[in-house]
């Protein structure tokens, strides 16, 4: 018997149990609309919002998008993402560092989602918080920028471990860092094997072709389950 008078409670572990049981009816909720839910994650500046923009460009005539926007505070981002042509929300995290399950489950409820073919969240710009909580999403994709370094999976490895695609933003500017996108594959593929890799430039649109036609293939392998029942 423990000499302790005072009982130790693992409070995280209890809070990420809570989270995954919020985020299981938020994918049941997406499953029976058969929307698409991607959280996109990265750090500050990565080019999360640029890269939707362009993203939403290319599929914008084919899918119904819409956009939950998670900040700390402002609605830059949130009308930033309507004047391309996508709906969207602004959500507003009081401070907290990231988006959880029942943040995100409240998000959809205001927005009603069930005439979207593809929904995005737009993470809090962090590459700690965001990797830990699981928000129903099908597809966790991450952007890490050219300037970061292709260091940051050694850095930061639960981000690279629950991704399911890394995209590496601002290409255009390597001859102006030291940066390996063969280094950067190399740590991120050991840490997790199965991780799509998309290198590209939201500024100008270079290699955005592969990442369109992974997320296509996603968007339509899961309108057919749906389909089928």
């Amino acid at each position: 018997m423990s000499d302790r008078a005072f009982e130790i409670l693992e409070t995280k572990e209890r809070i990420l149990a809570d989270n995954d049981a919020v985020a299981q009816t938020v994918r049941s909720r997406m499953r029976e609309e058969g929307t698409f839910f991607i959280n996109l994650m990265s750090s500050p500046g990565a080019g999360k919002t640029t890269t939707l923009v362009r993203t939403i460009a290319a599929l914008k005539d084919r899918y119904r998008i819409g956009v939950l926007e998670a900040d700390v505070d402002s609605d830059v981002d949130a009308r930033t993402v309507t004047e391309a042509g996508a709906r969207a929300i602004q959500l507003h995290t009081g401070g907290s560092c990231h988006m959880d399950a029942d943040m995100t489950l409240r998000g959809l409820d205001a927005f009603d989602t069930k005439d979207l073919d593809i929904l995005f969240l737009e993470n809090v710009g962090n590459l700690v918080c965001p990797a830990e909580f699981d928000v129903g999403a099908d597809a966790r994709v991450m952007i890490l920028s050219v300037p970061e370094g292709d260091d940051k999976p050694l850095k930061y490895p639960l981000m690279f471990r629950v991704s399911d695609c890394l995209l590496i933003n601002k290409t255009d500017v390597e001859p102006v860092f030291s940066f390996s996108e063969e280094a950067c594959l190399q740590r991120a593929r050991k840490l997790n094997p199965d991780i799509a890799f998309f290198p590209l430039s939201a500024k100008t649109g270079d290699g955005f072709g592969a990442w369109i036609r992974w997320l296509t293939q996603r968007v339509e392998a899961k309108r057919e389950t749906s389909a089928a029942g």
